[in-house]
């Protein structure tokens, strides 16, 4: 498989809107992580988990094969930003305590990169999938929500199937670790969630291959925000992490 760029053209929008994982997550990788000297964050974004990841972790690598995303990433002493597929990432053998994906393991060619990961992680250390499907919404957002949301449902690309099924199809071929429930959350505005909504894939797909219809629906969400949000008053959004773990 070749690397499918679906986020390089929204980048900025990806590292302005993308939640960013709370604390417990990453104190959930640290704690069950044997060493903490060095994490590698693969498919890393635009550092949405990396910058967590060096609160807990001596030297973080984060790599992604998309030089834009990586180009959006905060600076931080701790962390080397990289542009490198998941597959070939470029670092030693063994060298790694802790190996995750965050929100894009369903884009990798599978087989390689548990070959991969197998070669960079040093044995007992943890790998970890982590991912999250549809936001949950109260009443109000989700008849704000709701519509767009079914307009682009038939643009997601064949890889959403694997998240929406919770990471089940992606076999690590190690130790099961156990990790408690997490949820991710955001508390935003309008203007966020509209952002957010910018980023998905099949918005895109829908711009690229229906735009007169994409930009109707997109002008219909806008003043559906307008109309049933008018307070503009932030409000909280919830994403279920589902967190599988393994000990190689």
């Amino acid at each position: 498989m070749t690397f499918r760029d679906n986020f390089s053209s929204v980048a900025t929008g990806y590292a302005k809107y993308r939640p960013v994982y709370p604390r417990e997550l990453v104190d959930t990788l640290a704690d069950r992580s044997r060493a903490t000297d060095l994490a590698w964050d693969v498919g890393c974004g635009s550092g949405q988990l990396s910058v967590g990841l060096s609160e807990r972790f001596d030297r973080v690598i984060a790599t992604d094969a998309s030089a834009q995303q990586v180009g959006q990433a905060a600076p931080h002493p701790r962390i080397s930003y990289r542009v490198a597929p998941a597959e070939t990432s470029g670092l030693p053998d063994g060298c790694a305590s802790l190996v995750v994906v965050a929100q894009a393991a369903h884009w990798f060619d599978w087989p390689r990169f548990v070959a991969e990961a197998g070669r960079v992680a040093r044995p007992g250390a943890l790998v970890a999938l982590v991912t999250y499907n549809d936001m949950t919404l109260d009443d109000l957002l989700a008849a704000v929500v709701g519509p767009y949301r079914d307009a682009v449902e038939p643009f997601w690309h064949p890889e959403r199937a694997i998240v929406a099924n919770g990471y089940a199809d992606l076999e690590m071929p190690w130790p099961a670790v156990t990790a408690p429930p997490i949820e991710l959350t955001a508390t935003w505005g309008p203007d966020a969630l509209l952002g957010y909504i910018g980023t998905w894939s099949a918005h895109q797909q829908f711009r690229a291959r229906e735009p007169q219809a994409a930009s109707e629906a997109w002008h219909a969400l806008e003043e559906r925000v307008a109309r049933l949000w008018g307070d503009r008053q932030p409000r909280q959004i919830n994403w279920p992490l589902t967190i599988k773990l393994a000990r190689r």
